[in-house]
């Protein structure tokens, strides 16, 4: 194994959770550090960013999570999904990455001052523009609105598209990449945050304190719903008689199904109605995040960060995270 670590490390901080609960739950012990094997690569945790997956994992919500995550206590005890950092260390395999590279993409348990990644995984070269702050807010939420609004929402240029939940970590990046795929964007946000979606892109912002978007403006032929607010019949309204509504997200309530719930109703109806109704769930990969990177170095996709916790303030981190107020992206800096 190649490192530039003068002083091999035994022990590491890294977050961690051994029961499912709020953020109370969370706590910051000296563990082991990750085993790095012939293919793997050991990068060094600079930034991470909160996702909501990360929340629903440390409450084991909703329930039909727990068949994978552990049903009365959690099998996996890190949080974090997505990283930005510099590599120590590489397997003899290596080829791709040396000590010292500035790397961004996934991993698991990123919360943490190293992770452990294969060289073959979501991970890349940090574009020298980005800080690795900017890096850590990329990985998760860049790649699910690319995904969302290209490989299902199947965007052309000139399309109309609306994003509903426009100023939150996906949404900025979603009324983005939809506006450097040639589309005419509308986002949907709240008071406070028009100025910022409009800065980010969007060619017409609706602020739904102010108007229901289900009835005002054009049908569309693309609708990005973050936040499942609206009823389906109501989120068909707005789309034209061949457009595509996707579900990022929803509504977390119901402890069974949570948003869940809503998917199994799209699925049940869109084979009967002209539209098409699809609900996804991220595919990571590193082809979609070299498309994510060179949106990224090409100035047309610029993170929007909130704020930024240190590692020892995480529990708070995901307090303000879980209250949903953000724009964009709060970032846990190691």
């Amino acid at each position: 194994m190649t490192s530039r670590i003068g002083e091999w490390r035994n022990t590491m901080k890294a977050i961690r959770y051994y029961t499912y609960g709020s953020p109370d739950v969370l706590e910051l012990p000296d563990i082991d550090m990750p085993v790095v094997g012939d293919d793997d690569v050991l990068v060094r945790v600079r930034a991470a960013s909160a996702n909501v997956l990360d929340l629903a994992l440390m409450r084991g919500m909703p329930y039909i999570m727990r068949g994978q995550a552990g049903l009365s206590r959690p099998k996996a005890h890190g949080l974090g999904m997505d990283m930005a950092g510099y590599v120590e260390a590489v397997g003899k395999n290596v080829t791709k990455f040396r000590p010292g590279d500035e790397v961004f993409g996934g991993g698991a348990g990123t919360f943490a001052e190293y992770v452990s990644v294969r060289e073959d995984s979501a991970v890349l070269r940090k574009p020298a523009s980005l800080t690795f702050e900017q890096a850590a807010s990329v990985p998760v939420a860049a790649l699910t609105a690319l995904q969302a609004v290209r490989h299902k929402g199947h965007i052309q240029p000139g399309h109309k598209v609306l994003v509903n939940g426009a100023a939150g970590g996906v949404g900025t990046f979603a009324v983005q990449i939809a506006k450097a795929l040639g589309a005419e964007v509308t986002g949907v946000c709240s008071t406070r945050n028009v100025d910022m979606v409009r800065s980010i892109g969007a060619d017409k912002v609706i602020d739904y304190t102010q108007e229901d978007f289900t009835r005002i403006g054009p049908r569309y032929d693309l609708l990005v719903d973050m936040v499942g607010n609206r009823t389906l019949s109501e989120r068909r309204r707005v789309l034209a008689s061949k457009g595509v509504l996707v579900a990022v997200g929803g509504p977390s309530k119901g402890r069974w199904l949570g948003p869940m719930a809503g998917w199994v109703k799209m699925a049940v109806v869109s084979p009967v109605v002209s539209q098409s109704l699809v609900s996804f769930m991220l595919q990571r990969n590193r082809e979609d995040l070299v498309v994510v990177s060179e949106f990224l170095e090409a100035g047309s996709v610029t993170p929007v960060i909130d704020r930024t916790f240190p590692l020892g303030d995480v529990a708070e981190a995901f307090r303000y995270f879980e209250a949903g107020h953000a724009k964009g992206k709060v970032v846990i800096t190691v």
